[in-house]
């Protein structure tokens, strides 16, 4: 039963429609802004507060695992409380988590807001995903959904490559006091123009949710679709964690450079989603495979090759290619995911969210953590791992009379 806080809240206006729609694509971004833009000062920061690497990249997982489990419980939480209200708390915890980071001095503190930041970034990335699905129907939803995918791609291109600059100008504390200061726009922004969406309030009941959970874990090319995210932006993040270490220490090249190897990678992965949205009406799984098979045979390229041609031109060459595959793929995949169940945006974006980047989170930090890839031959067994275990997913569990 609806309760009366419900109808107090603040409704989207239909005259700012276009105005949240807008505000809505400035917030997908966000949680790759704060994955991507302080990779190029990784080094630095074990430098400077005399950590190891795998301790400094340990903020990175932490974020992801934090911004991962949070969105199981965000989507049904969101489906009967409103999403509106939860968003501004939201972007205030994310704007004062960054200040406190930039002031840190020790890891203890920044592990703790990193945290807090996956929590906030969760939250925050569950209810824009839904309100396209609240919002827009039919032919305009699909169109925003995979319009969105692309935007989320936005931020791995811009924001290593600002995030390479704010460490050779200033140091690694920039970048988050510049994540600070674009949240605050985007607060008030939503504060402005924005409003609750939720179409219908659903009923926060045990029964009920467990029975939408059913639902989803019942349906086995929605279920595969999300495995396969996870695993398709897990290659990403093993460029993240290992990337800058490679180019900066590995190749002996300052932070700018690994900023510009990000920018390329981020850039990779936008065009395989813009060529995923123009083939987005071709068979759905048969082009998935060819995908992931191309990118296997990039990968084993990539690493008998390292032995008469390595370089960082040729390891940016081989990750582009790789990153490019798997964009593809993750457009393709995580758009469908998004609109499968309309019904129940809030929940079943949360558990797409939740799970995708739990197992990025997860097979990332493992196989970085396995490998240790330090050359182009250690980064092309990392994507290699993960172009198999998508490839089991697509080859052998998808059936395509499903799709």
């Amino acid at each position: 039963m609806v309760t009366k806080p419900y109808t107090e809240v603040k409704r989207l206006h239909a005259d700012h429609k276009k105005k949240a729609t807008l505000i809505s694509f400035l917030m997908i971004p966000l949680s790759g802004l704060v994955t991507d833009i302080y990779a190029p000062s990784l080094p630095t920061m074990a430098s400077e507060l005399q950590q190891s690497e795998g301790a400094v990249q340990l903020t990175l997982t932490l974020f992801l695992l934090s911004y991962a489990v949070v969105q199981f419980f965000a989507g049904s939480i969101m489906d009967s409380y409103g999403r509106y209200r939860i968003t501004l708390i939201s972007l205030v915890l994310f704007i004062l988590s960054n200040v406190v980071i930039a002031m840190s001095t020790s890891l203890g503190p920044i592990y703790a807001m990193r945290i807090l930041q996956g929590i906030a970034i969760g939250c925050i990335g569950v209810a824009k995903r839904s309100f396209f699905v609240d919002v827009h129907e039919g032919d305009k939803r699909k169109h925003y959904l995979s319009i969105m995918s692309i935007v989320w791609s936005i931020a791995p291109i811009v924001a290593p490559f600002i995030g390479g600059y704010l460490q050779h100008y200033f140091n690694w504390q920039a970048s988050f006091y510049v994540l600070a200061g674009y949240a605050s726009v985007l607060f008030f922004l939503e504060l402005l123009y924005s409003g609750e969406t939720v179409p219908e309030f659903r009923p926060f009941k045990r029964k009920a949710i467990l029975k939408d959970y059913g639902t989803m874990l019942r349906t086995p090319m929605f279920l595969y679709g999300v495995i396969c995210s996870g695993l398709c932006y897990g290659t990403i993040m093993i460029f993240n964690l290992s990337g800058a270490f490679i180019v900066e220490h590995g190749m002996g090249f300052p932070p700018v450079v690994a900023g510009y190897a990000s920018l390329i990678m981020g850039i990779a992965w936008l065009l395989g989603g813009f060529i995923g949205k123009s083939l987005i009406d071709r068979p759905f799984v048969p082009k998935l495979r060819i995908a992931n098979i191309l990118g296997i045979a990039v990968t084993i390229l990539m690493i008998l090759s390292a032995t008469v041609w390595e370089n960082l031109y040729s390891l940016i060459l081989f990750a582009f290619l790789v990153h490019v595959g798997v964009g593809f793929i993750f457009n393709n995949y995580f758009a469908y995911c998004i609109g499968r169940f309309p019904k129940m945006a809030g929940i079943s974006g949360g558990f797409i969210g939740g799970s995708a980047f739990f197992i990025t989170s997860i097979s990332s930090y493992a196989i970085v953590g396995l490998v240790h890839p330090q050359d182009q031959s250690g980064l092309g067994i990392s994507y290699l791992a993960m172009a198999m275990l998508i490839m089991v997913i697509l080859l052998f569990l998808v059936r395509p009379e499903k799709a």
